[in-house]
């Protein structure tokens, strides 16, 4: 049905094909309305489901990263979310390898599939994959989770392991005990931690091991500040430091966050007696909250970070899921690089992978001018205050494509001065969405989420990022990398927002000032190919496939 359906798209839209260069449909500014591509290539989502908890590993026998994840269908069956897998190389083009885990029957402990980490020991040569069991008939199996395994020789077939079960009976929560991650410590033991409750408060546990095969309970690992819950845990060492990266289930933050030690035992202080050592000055927030369940892989030269940015219920760009609600479960599989700073705090930057993929450059057409703001030899200029509601005070430029690498430099006049990067904007439109760069005080600054125009709703709530300083130049670096209604935005290497915004392919976009001048200098757009677009009716445009 899908290969005809692809065959009447084909037939259909014959004749009203339009090149992505053509002079009318670029002349043009209104609104059309998109879709997305069937399936996302760079930000990548399975042509059928979604991404849900990807568990990355760097193959030291491959030399590349392959990285599990829970394969969400809607609707999911009685047993559910599979260990499917893909590999890549640079985190920007993926190798899909299918279902490589499956779950079990309905009466069986791993009915459903969650989060667990995938470790190689070289002793045996064997491949181990410890996974959460999630019980789908707790009357039948008297247990809500535990931790199993699947070993491989080749990472093609594996075989479950019906005597392993790990549980935490008699010292642990038995419904929530889950998403295992194994590492090597410094002590040569292989220790693993998971996510757990203990007399009704969040800790992750740990157990160590010489082998892979015998484990011993080794305690709290770390209790949970407050009543907050850390979901799939992730523990490396970088240079000097250790780290622990976490997602905060609690839907008041719902995003990924980090702690730091000089050492494993310092690292495993950051919480004793809800005391919040924070990594930083903003609690150790990596992204927003259109970023969850991240973890990383390193190949020993750089380390990533995988996690996967939500769907939008209707397709509603201001359904971020804020408080008390939550963001819809699972979507498409986002990538950053990590940054390590002197003092071992951490950000998140672009894959250069990702940029280097974006390479073809695009014509950059400034469209419209609207309120005090010029253009003179590739420099564009926004005077001060000339920015309202009716989107006075932008500088609208020509139509995105579905992948896009934008770049450009803003220097502002002080640092009390805001500007903003509007997407799936029309001249025509009355609503569109914008992330805006606002002074905190203090020095400080964030990234907010807004829906602007006559109809806009303004900021959204839940949509803001965190606190990062204000550069003492006032001069801030922007990479916004885009595949079809994903988006990453990095800021000097110290801000990384990610967003979903629908709409985005195909139309206008614009830079925006909120008082005070703003200078815009080295504006680049760059694609993977020229895109073909097709028009299927008046303001609708349907991309290539």
């Amino acid at each position: 049905m899908f290969l005809a359906f692809l065959t009447f798209l084909a037939s259909a839209c014959c004749n009203g094909e339009v090149s992505h260069n053509d002079a009318v449909y670029e002349n043009t500014t209104t609104y059309c309305h998109t879709t997305d591509a069937t399936h996302l290539d760079t930000y990548y989502q399975p042509l059928g489901g979604y991404i849900g908890d990807p568990m990355p590993f760097y193959d030291p026998i491959a030399k590349h990263f392959k990285i599990m994840y829970l394969q969400e269908f809607r609707p999911n069956g009685p047993t559910f979310h599979p260990f499917w897998c893909l590999e890549t190389q640079d985190g920007a083009n993926y190798t899909m390898l299918g279902e490589l885990i499956p779950t079990g029957t309905v009466s069986e402990m791993d009915g459903a599939l969650g989060t667990g980490s995938t470790i190689y020991n070289e002793t045996d040569s064997t491949y181990y994959t410890f996974y959460t069991g999630h019980s789908v008939n707790r009357a039948l199996t008297r247990l809500g989770e535990a931790v199993m395994v699947a070993t491989s020789k080749d990472f093609k077939k594996w075989e479950k392991d019906p005597a392993f079960l790990l549980t935490g009976v008699g010292e642990y929560d038995t419904n929530d005990f889950r998403d295992p991650f194994v590492f090597k410590g410094d002590d040569g033991l292989f220790h693993m931690i998971v996510s757990t409750m203990k007399e009704g408060k969040g800790v992750i546990a740990e157990y160590t091991s010489p082998n892979l095969k015998d484990w011993t309970s080794a305690g709290v690992f770390m209790p949970m500040m407050w009543d907050r819950f850390y979901e799939c845990p992730d523990v490396f060492k970088m240079g000097d430091w250790w780290y622990l990266v976490y997602s905060e289930k609690h839907p008041l933050m719902r995003r990924v966050q980090y702690f730091k030690g000089r050492t494993l035992e310092e690292l495993k202080k950051c919480t004793v007696n809800d005391a919040g050592i924070w990594p930083d000055n903003h609690e150790g927030v990596l992204d927003s909250r259109s970023f969850y369940a991240g973890k990383t892989a390193s190949d020993g030269t750089e380390r990533y970070i995988w996690g996967w940015c939500p769907t939008r219920p209707g397709k509603d760009n201001t359904n971020v899921g804020a408080y008390p609600a939550e963001p819809s479960w699972a979507g498409s599989l986002v990538a950053h690089r990590l940054i390590q700073h002197p003092d071992g705090s951490l950000t998140l930057g672009a894959v250069k992978g990702i940029e280097d993929k974006y390479s073809v450059p695009v014509d950059v057409k400034m469209m419209e001018i609207i309120g005090d703001a010029s253009e003179a030899n590739g420099t564009y200029a926004i005077a001060n205050d000339a920015y309202n509601i009716a989107g006075e005070g932008s500088l609208l430029f020509n139509r995105l494509g579905s992948c896009n690498k934008i770049e450009f430099t803003v220097i502002t006049e002080g640092d009390a001065d805001s500007f903003g990067i509007s997407m799936a904007r029309g001249s025509d439109s009355d609503q569109y969405y914008t992330l805006i760069v606002a002074p905190q005080g203090d020095g400080k600054r964030m990234v907010n989420f807004a829906q602007e125009g006559e109809a806009g709703i303004g900021l959204i709530n839940g949509g803001e990022g965190y606190l990062f300083d204000t550069p003492e130049d006032n001069v801030y670096r922007i990479t916004m990398l885009t595949d079809n209604s994903v988006c990453t935005l990095y800021i000097n290497g110290t801000a990384a927002y990610t967003a979903r915004i629908y709409g985005l392919p195909n139309n206008c976009w614009s830079i925006n000032s909120y008082g005070g001048n703003i200078t815009i200098n080295d504006l680049k757009v760059s694609g993977q190919m020229p895109d073909t677009f097709y028009f299927l009716g008046e303001g609708v445009v349907f991309a290539t496939l």
